[in-house]
Formats: C-alpha cells, structure tokens, sequence
C-alpha cells in the first residue's frame, strides 16, 4: 500500500480577497478559526481573512510567511511564521494548524520542520510557538518555567515538547460580559481616579491616533515589549516612532476594524504613562478583543491600569452597544492584571501556553 505524499507549498498572499489567487488565503483564515473552535470552543479568538490580509501585505516591521500542506491536492494543514524585523530579532513566532480529523498523518511534523528551516535559514535561533487549552483539569497537566499556571496535555504541546520547545508561561483568557450590570467597573473607576490623584488624567480617542498624541503612543506602546511579564521568553525591544503607529493603525482600519484607546497622561510632564487598547470586528457586534494593556514601570503603584481599562469599558459600552464579551490574555504571574480583571467581573474561558526553543 502507497502512503500519500504530502506536500510542502509558499502560501500566497493575494492583494485583495476578491483576487482570483486568494483561495489559499481565504483557507488560512478559515483553518485559524476551526482550530480555535476545536480546541477551546472559541472560533471568534481568531481575526477574520479581511484582519489578518493588511498585515501579511506590509512586512516593515513584521514578516510573515505561510506553508500549506496538501495530499492530492486536499489542504491538510498550515503553518505561519511572523520574523520581528528589528535589528539583531532572533525570534521566529510560529502558529502551527491542523485540523483534529488530519492530525497523526505526518502533517504537523512536516509543517514544523519546515517552519523551523525557514527560521533557520533567516537566521533565527529563538522559536515561539503558542497552544490554546481548556480550562479543565486534566490526568496529565504541564506547569510553565514561570511556576504560574498549569495547562492539560493536549497532542499539540506535547509535538512541540517532543521536538525540544520548553513550556515557558501560561496566559490565562478572561471574558467580561458587556451587558452585565456596570455598577462595579463605575465605583473601581472613581476610586481609582481618586486614589491616582490630580497628576494623572484620563484622555480617550478612536483610531487614527491624533497626530499630537502619536509621538507619546509610540513610547508606551514601545514598552509592551519590554515592561510585561514575559518569564523567560525572549523578545526583542520594539523601537516605535510616529510613523511606526501610522502604519500599526493603518492595518488594522484597513482591516475593518474600530479600536478604542484609553490612557493616563502624566499631568506634569505630559507623556503617556498607561494605555488600554479595544478593538472589535467591522461588524461591531459579537466578540470584542483587548490588545495592549500596560503601565510603566515607573508610575505604577497609582491603580492607572483600573483607571485605563474601566474607562475605556464604560467608553465602549456607548460606542458599540451590540458588542457582547470583552476577550483578554493575561499572563498567570501578572496578578496585579488579573487581580483588576477579577474585581470588575472577567472570568477565565481558556488559557494559553507558550513555548520556546533555541537552535
């Protein structure tokens, strides 16, 4: 009996959706969503082809690059790899998709030895992967290097612990239901806002960034990489400007898609010093995701970070009233995060490991 072969093809990234060669495309964005369904029952954790297409088209400061699998032509499995374009990057972040009725066919260790070979031949020696887990607990649970968090055994982790990646954190995702009663996030604002005193104030805009602010944005934003809890996974230190922002925001408005900012400004001297970021789908209805959430190091200590997501919550309760859940990743050792996000009703939904190899 002949096994199948399977192979191994670039996957192309067309202009727009509407090209005649979008199909592949089009495929990756589905397979993302199936894959977050199948794995925690949660498809809407995946941004659709119209999200995902601005930022494979401008690689100035990520790269990314996709290989499909296929047997007589069927697609089986893909795979994506985003090259952080700083200089002297070393990390290659990979997001590894296989469908569960494919899995055990050989599929996810071609995609990941021919991800790992494109890593390698850019020169990355640090490989990231992620997985998503239910929150259950499980006969066989893994623990990060962080000591935070526990996550079941699922075949994808332990591919990539058999292949020699190392469990490094454990983010936990919380949800926060948009239409339950707000009485709480209002009192955890205005005391915060109390306790934070006169120096600090919350300003509020929607995407694009007023030109004044992009300047201050870009040095918060810059400190994401660099302030959060990452445990012993390596990232490099993003160098953001004006004109880095312009371009951020101009892939996800290209994408469709409405984003709320809310940050403290530092009265005395001017600069940012907290942001919190809500992003939804051009539908505005359904699932709402938070991206960046951060305080600098600096200035915390001032309950900013309660300040930064209450009001952009109650922001967005008004501005887009069919929005359902806010969705949210934290890591597990960043109890001052989630000890807010518990306050003001986030509850878990599923979590996520990250993993790490050096070649």
């Amino acid at each position: 009996m002949t096994t199948p072969t399977i192979t191994i093809s670039p996957l192309v990234v067309p202009r727009t959706l509407s090209d005649d060669d979008a199909g592949d495309f089009l495929a990756f964005a589905a397979l993302n969503r199936r894959i977050c369904d199948e794995a925690v029952g949660l498809p809407d954790l995946s941004p659709s082809a119209e999200e995902l297409l601005p930022s494979w088209l401008d690689d100035t400061d990520t790269q990314e690059v996709g290989f499909v699998a296929r047997v007589d032509g069927e697609i089986l499995g893909m795979v994506s790899v985003a090259f952080a374009q700083e200089d002297g990057a070393q990390t290659a972040e990979i997001d590894l998709l296989v469908a569960e009725e494919h899995w055990g066919r050989g599929v996810e260790e071609a995609l990941l030895a021919g991800a790992e070979e494109e890593s390698r031949s850019r020169g990355r020696s640090i490989l990231q992967p992620w997985t998503l887990h239910r929150p259950i607990d499980a006969e066989r649970m893994l623990t990060p290097g962080t000591g935070w968090g526990r996550i079941p055994a699922t075949p994808l982790a332990d591919l990539f612990a058999g292949a020699g990646y190392g469990l490094e954190q454990v983010e936990r995702n919380s949800e926060l239901d948009l239409h339950a009663d707000d009485t709480g996030i209002r009192q955890a604002l205005a005391d915060a806002e109390a306790f934070a005193g006169a120096d600090y104030r919350v300003i509020s805009w929607n995407l694009p960034t007023p030109a004044e602010l992009r300047e201050g944005y870009a040095s918060i934003l810059a400190r994401l990489s660099t302030d959060a809890p990452s445990g012993d996974m390596e990232f490099v230190a993003e160098h953001w400007d004006a004109e880095r922002v312009i371009r951020r925001e101009s892939r996800l408005l290209d994408g469709g898609q409405l984003v709320s900012v809310a940050a403290v400004q530092h009265a005395p001297t001017g600069a940012l010093v907290a942001y919190n970021e809500l992003v939804i789908a051009k539908e505005r209805a359904g699932v709402t995701h938070q991206f960046g959430t951060l305080v600098a190091k600096e200035h915390r200590g001032h309950r900013l970070g309660t300040i930064v997501k209450c009001a952009n919550l109650l922001r967005w309760r008004d501005l887009v009233p069919a929005a359902t859940v806010v969705s949210t990743f934290n890591a597990e050792e960043n109890r001052p995060m989630l000890d807010i996000n518990e306050a003001i009703g986030f509850v878990p939904v599923s979590y996520a490991g990250a993993w790490q190899k050096r070649i």
